[in-house]
This record gives C-alpha cells, structure tokens and sequence, in this order.
C-alpha cells in the first residue's frame, strides 16, 4: 500500500515536472533554446541523481525551472550545448548550496552563478565549479556576507587571484609609450 502511494506520488511529481520544463520552452524558444520531452526526462534523473550525491531533499517546486529562467540568455550556452548545460549547472548548483552551508538563498546563488559564467568564466562550467565556487564559498563559510548587500552580485573580483584585463591600465600604458 505504501509503495502504491510512492509510486502514485512520484509518477504526479513527474508530471507536474514535465509540465513546467514544457512551459520553459515557450520561454527560452526566443533564445533558440528547447528541450524535446526525452530530454526533459534526462534533466530530471540527472537532477534526482544530483540531489543524491550531494545528500540534498526538495519540497515542492524544484531548482530547475529558477535556473532555466536565469540561464537561458546567455551567450555560452547553445541549443547544442544546452541539455548538457542545465545538468551541469545544477549539479553545481546543489554543491555550492552544500559548501555556503545553506547561508545564501537560492537566487543568490544563481545570481552569483550566472555572473561569473559570463563574465570571468566566459561559459566554462568546470571553472565556474572548480574555481570561482570554490574561492567564493571558502569566503562565505569563512563568515563573509558582502553579497547579502547585493543579492550576489558584483562579488567575486574581491576573491578573485587571477589578475583581469583592465581597460584603464592599458589605455594608461599606451599613453605612456606612444604619447608622452
């Protein structure tokens, strides 16, 4: 009997899965982006997996859909890219709510996600993960809370180690060299 009402349970957890990746699509259609229904079945494995090792439990509607919405306009993710994308980003999405120990709040987490993909990543998801993940959560768990102020962004040039192109040094040095 109870096996019964996992099953039923599940199978209306599915459904109702389905139904909010099938609504996405009208929304990121004009980015170029869907997800035929196989593949919304494999992003939704790939989440229960996700949730898994990471030892993580959702109540009600899940994560995906928030992250859909917030990456589905970027200039690194394709429609050839774009499943394998979403599976990504949200296994980095439950290891990262795991290492700031739950002291930052789904959005912003994923404001703090889609700033580095497209800024100092430029759409590499394993440096996103291994890197600006990484130093960012040492500072949060550390007891850093700058990014309350500002919902995540802005944030990482402080933990930043890897120095950035800057404009105005560069203008300042070609003066030097050929103006002065």
């Amino acid at each position: 009997m109870k096996e019964d009402m996992f099953e039923i349970l599940q199978l209306t957890n599915q459904r109702k899965e389905l139904a909010i990746l099938s609504s996405m699509n009208q929304k990121t259609e004009r980015f170029g982006l869907s997800l035929r229904e196989e593949e919304m079945h494999e992003l939704i494995e790939c989440r229960n997996q996700s949730l898994k090792v990471h030892g993580r439990v959702e109540f009600g509607e899940g994560i995906l859909d928030k992250i859909i919405y917030t990456f589905c306009d970027s200039q690194y993710i394709n429609q050839q890219n774009y499943l394998q994308s979403l599976e990504k980003l949200e296994d980095i999405f439950y290891e990262f709510k795991n290492a700031a120990l739950e002291l930052m709040t789904d959005d912003e987490i994923l404001t703090f996600m889609k700033e580095q993909f497209e800024t100092v990543c430029a759409g590499d998801l394993d440096y996103l993960e291994g890197t600006c993940m990484e130093n960012f959560t040492a500072a949060v768990r550390a007891g850093y809370e700058g990014y309350k102020k500002t919902g995540g962004r802005g944030q990482y040039e402080q933990f930043d180690e890897v120095p950035r192109w800057d404009k105005d040094l560069y203008m300042q040095v070609l003066k030097e060299l050929f103006w002065e």
